[in-house]
C-alpha cells in the first residue's frame, strides 16, 4: 500500500530455534535459525493472521516461498510504521503487504523482486465509467488518509477530495453517492464488492497517465501501477536473493497466477511489469540488465 509512514516498534518474540534445521536454511541467515519473523498489520485480502498463519495473497505467497526454504513463518502483528521500522531495526527478518518499492525505502533495507505489481484500481459506482485522469476532472474523490492518492487527487483540476480515517469510509460514501471515485489497492475494492454488494460498486481500472502528463505534474505519478515488493533487513542479503528466487519460479511455473484468481485479482493487471519498473530499480538496487519478472506476454 502507499502510506507515508511515521515511525514505530516491533518487538521481537524470542521463540527457541526450531529442531532439524538444515545447514542450508540456517546458512540464510534468519533472526532465528529455522524461522522468518514477519510483520505483518490485519490487511485483508493482502494479509491477515488466523491463529499462527498468516493468510491473504502475500500470506499465501510467502508461506509457499518459505516451504521450499525450510523456513517456520512466525507472524508480529503491528501497523505499516512497525512494519517498516521492524525491519530497518532488524526485529524482524521481513514485512510483507502491499509494500510499495521506492528509492527512499531502499536505502535502509532490501526489497525482493515484486511478487506482483499493483495496478491502479477505482471503485466506482455502477454504471459509470472513468478510464482516464481527464475523466476525473471537476468529480468528489475519495481514498485513505495518509496514502500518496492524496497528492494525485489534490492534482487533478476541479476534484475535491474526500479523506477517510479507514477503506470503510470511502465505501460508504461511494455508496451514498457523496464520492464518485474511490482509489485503493485493487483486491479491497474486489472483495468489498463481494462482501457489500448493496453499495452497488464496480472495479475499473485507470489507463495510466502519460510521461507528459507526469512531467507535467509529478503527482499524477501515483495514478501508475506500482512495484510492491516484499522488504528486509539491508543485511539480508542472502535471504533476499533466496525469496526472489522463489518469487521468479513462481511466476514460472503458475503459482502466481493461481493465487492472484484466488483472491479476484486479474493476473494480465497483476504479473506483466509496465515499462518503468525495470528502469526505477536498475543502477539502483538491482543490476543494469536486470529484467523484472513476469508472467507470458
Amino acid at each position: 500500500m502507499l502510506l507515508i509512514p511515521a515511525v514505530a516498534g516491533c518487538g521481537s518474540d524470542g521463540d527457541d530455534e526450531p529442531k532439524n534445521v538444515s545447514a542450508k536454511t540456517a546458512a540464510l541467515g534468519t533472526i532465528t535459525p529455522g524461522v522468518i519473523k514477519v510483520a505483518v498489520q490485519p490487511y485483508a485480502p493482502y494479509t491477515s493472521v488466523q491463529g499462527d498463519r498468516i493468510v491473504g495473497l502475500d500470506g499465501d505467497i510467502l508461506a509457499y516461498a518459505a516451504k521450499k526454504l525450510g523456513l517456520e513463518v512466525k507472524p508480529q502483528v503491528t501497523d505499516f510504521a512497525g512494519m517498516l521500522a521492524g525491519v530497518q531495526s532488524r526485529r524482524v527478518d521481513i514485512t510483507i503487504g502491499g509494500v510499495a518499492w521506492s528509492a527512499d525505502r531502499q536505502k535502509q533495507g532490501l526489497f525482493t523482486d515484486p511478487p506482483y505489481y499493483s495496478p491502479p484500481a477505482m471503485a466506482v459506482r455502477s454504471g459509470r465509467t472513468y478510464k482516464t485522469v481527464d475523466d476525473l476532472k471537476s468529480l468528489q474523490l475519495g481514498t485513505v488518509e495518509g496514502y500518496v492518492w492524496v497528492k494525485s487527487i489534490q492534482a487533478v483540476p476541479g476534484a475535491e477530495l474526500h479523506a477517510y480515517p479507514d477503506a470503510n469510509g470511502v465505501f460508504d460514501d461511494l455508496g451514498a453517492g457523496r464520492v464518485d471515485v474511490g482509489f485503493l489497492d485493487p483486491l479491497i475494492i474486489i472483495a468489498a464488492q463481494k462482501e457489500r454488494p448493496e453499495l452497488k460498486i464496480d472495479t475499473q481500472y485507470m489507463t495510466p497517465p502519460t510521461a507528459a502528463q507526469v512531467k507535467a505534474k509529478p503527482a499524477y505519478e501515483y495514478f501508475q501501477p506500482y512495484q510492491t515488493g516484499f522488504y528486509l533487513p539491508k543485511k539480508a542479503t542472502k535471504l533476499e536473493k533466496a525469496i526472489s528466487a522463489q518469487i521468479d519460479a513462481m511466476y514460472e511455473n503458475g503459482e502466481l497466477e493461481k493465487l492472484v484468481k484466488k483472491y479476484g485479482g486479474d493476473p494480465e493487471q497483476f504479473l506483466k511489469p509496465s515499462a518503468d519498473v525495470a528502469t526505477a530499480r536498475r543502477g539502483v538496487d538491482r543490476p543494469q540488465d536486470w529484467t523484472p519478472p513476469s508472467i507470458a506476454q
